[in-house]
């Protein structure tokens, strides 16, 4: 075999097997399986989950385990111990999610398991405080599944039947985060098809919001459930609010009773990428079809990469700068004690980006629940807000927050918290990206570092009216004088592009006058000499489109450079021809006849030029007048020009 031939074979062959390895690894996901094994009367579930990938610098990974069992109970338990009512099969489902992990959640199949130790005397606790919930098993990923478990509960003394929405994708983001894939429903909860009938009856027996019924105040807290009456309005704000909506309705429900439908939602692909921005859903219930009293509630969710219990995130990730200016954008900073011990003092140390202002810190909810603290130092829990140069600092004091490693610690929502504020703008900020992260101090140990959350402005649009005089030097008897239209993005800080359509009215002559003579030595008789002579003049239209990148020196000043086209729309050309006879030839001419006559031309679309151009302002150069020059250095002769314009963006 030739030295070559075997070079090739080996190479290729070890091409296919680098392919292989790189499709394996691409392919293969690692799962989790569910196990479970009875204990008298009942049934103790276990997940066998794969070994978990530790994320450098983080705090130790682990896992946390949501589980369906199929009879519409559910747990957050990592190994949960069940007692089902009835006898039967039952589809048990769990999801695991990897905290503080490389890689992905775990899959996991639905597994069908038969239950032949059933106590029918069993009755589960009560979980509700309220009539409505809404909770998930983790936070959304991109391209990931997610379930959302609407809870609700009868507070009245009677049986009723009723109706319930969830309403998911946000109307406010172009593509949708969210795409319904199964709705779980364990009492016989049917989708509803029909024209919802409204009642337009009230319970008098109920506390209702007093004015707000336009749900301003949900806005403000996001959990409120307090019971309202104006349901079609809800309905209809919702559905302003939201893209799609799930409805069902329930029967005979027994006074107390507590019932959970389970949604499968799978996250898109096109889910918003900022993994910094929080997004919602919103939950009504209407818990009797005889009245219109309902309730209402919306669960804010921040979209992550991986699952890190440690985070902060804003709901001022896009902002429209035309219209934040009496906003409060909202943020939130999530964390979790992950140590072996109860956690008695927390501190948040969270950046405090230039353009916010500090001093209107508003806090608008936390965990663990406390008192503001006062000015003085006080023996009981609360929360302190302390402030350095860049940063607001939130100071949990004499609080118990369990240790997810600590004995006896099943429930691991009981080891999370969070702190949720709000704040103005400072009264002269600018359109540019923020950054801003929390470092999370538990008692004394080194403290932990959150993700960056980020504030962006969308781009927006500013259209200019634009008018001035252009100035040719090298043009005989040129007047040009401009109007035109400009379109940049709305009040950009420093860097930004601008595109102009400008329509200009331009006369001129031109710079050469054409003379032709003949000579004849006598033809007619004597020697004669017969001169040519033409004039012509200009009156243009001219379309010019300049394309520039522009800078913002400060509020006053501004710079700009670029590229231009012109082009004569309508050209309008006059064309004189003066006609003279002189007897004699040489320097010895007298004039016998002469004649003049004049030509019109008019021509579209001709005489295409291109160059670039300079140009400065000064006046408000990001919104509102300013006057400018340009220079624009023309590729064809005689085309160089000063401009001198006023400009105005709205």
């Amino acid at each position: 075999m030739k030295p070559t031939t075997l070079f090739y074979l080996v190479f290729s062959f070890s091409v296919f097997s680098f392919a292989q390895q790189e499709i394996e690894t691409d392919t293969t996901r690692r799962t989790a399986t569910i196990e479970y094994k009875s204990l008298g009367n009942k049934t103790e579930f276990k997940a066998n989950a794969p070994e978990l990938n530790q994320i450098a610098g983080a705090p130790k990974a682990f896992y946390t385990n949501f589980w369906e069992f199929g009879d519409g109970t559910f747990s957050k338990e990592l190994e949960p111990i069940k007692t089902y009512k009835k006898n039967g099969d039952y589809t048990v489902r769990l999801w695991a999610t990897n905290n503080y992990d490389t890689g992905k959640p775990p899959s996991t199949r639905p597994k069908k398991i038969n239950v032949d130790n059933a106590a029918d005397d069993y009755e589960d606790e009560a979980s509700m405080d309220g009539a409505l919930n809404l909770q998930r098993n983790r936070e959304p990923m991109p391209d990931e599944d997610i379930v959302i478990v609407f809870s609700y509960k009868n507070t009245k003394s009677y049986t009723t039947n009723g109706k319930f929405f969830l309403f998911y994708n946000e109307a406010k983001y172009k593509a949708d985060n969210f795409n319904l894939i199964e709705t779980r429903p364990y009492h016989n909860e049917k989708e509803i098809n029909d024209a919802i009938v409204y009642a337009s009856k009230f319970d008098s027996d109920v506390y209702y919001a007093s004015a707000e019924d336009n749900l301003l105040s949900l806005k403000a807290k996001p959990q409120d459930t307090t019971v309202r009456r104006n349901l079609p309005q809800t309905l209809n704000d919702a559905k302003f609010t939201y893209r799609n909506s799930s409805q069902l309705s329930f029967d005979n429900m027994e006074p107390n009773e507590e019932r959970h439908v389970f949604y499968s939602l799978k996250t898109t692909k096109e889910m918003l990428k900022d993994t910094s921005a929080i997004i919602s859903v919103r939950g009504v219930y209407v818990p009797d079809n005889s009245y219109d009293n309902h309730h209402v509630k919306d669960m804010e969710m921040e979209i992550v990469t991986s699952h890190d219990p440690n985070k902060m995130s804003s709901n001022a990730s896009f902002l429209n700068y035309r219209l934040v200016r009496f906003k409060k954008p909202k943020f939130k900073i999530r964390f979790q004690n992950n140590g072996e011990g109860p956690a008695t003092t927390i501190r948040l140390e969270t950046d405090i980006p230039e353009m916010f202002d500090k001093s209107s810190i508003e806090v608008l909810d936390m965990y663990p629940k406390v008192k503001i603290c006062p000015k003085y130092d006080v023996a009981y829990s609360c929360l302190d807000t302390t402030y350095t140069a860049k940063q607001a600092i939130f100071t949990f004091k004499n609080i118990y927050l369990p240790g997810s490693e600590q004995k006896n610690v099943k429930e691991y929502d009981s080891t999370k918290g969070f702190v949720k504020y709000r704040l103005k703008f400072s009264n002269d900020f600018h359109k540019k990206k923020t950054k801003s992260r929390t470092a999370i101090i538990f008692d004394k140990n080194e403290p932990i570092i959150t993700n960056y959350s980020t504030t962006r402005f969308l781009p927006g649009i500013s259209i200019g009216v634009k008018a001035g005089y252009n100035s040719f030097a090298d043009l005989k008897n040129s007047e040009s004088y401009f109007l035109g239209a400009t379109i940049s993005p709305y009040k950009s800080y420093r860097w930004y592009w601008q595109v102009e359509l400008l329509n200009s009215f331009h006369k001129f002559d031109s710079n050469t006058e054409i003379t032709e003579e003949i000579v004849d030595d006598g033809a007619i008789g004597f020697p004669y000499t017969e001169r040519t002579t033409t004039n012509r003049s200009y009156n243009n239209i001219d379309w010019e489109i300049p394309v520039l990148v522009r800078y913002n020196v400060n509020n006053y000043i501004g710079l700009g450079a670029g590229i231009i086209g012109t082009v004569s729309v309508n050209e309008k050309q006059e064309q004189s021809v003066l006609t003279e006879q002189f007897e004699g030839q040489g320097a010895d001419l007298f004039l016998f006849d002469s004649s003049t006559t004049n030509e019109d031309v008019t021509e579209s679309f001709t005489n295409f030029r291109k160059g670039f151009l300079v140009e400065a302002t000064a006046g408000f150069a990001r919104i509102g007048p300013s006057l400018g020059a340009r220079y624009v250095f023309n590729l064809e002769d005689d085309y160089n020009y000063l401009q001198f314009y006023a400009i105005w963006k709205f």
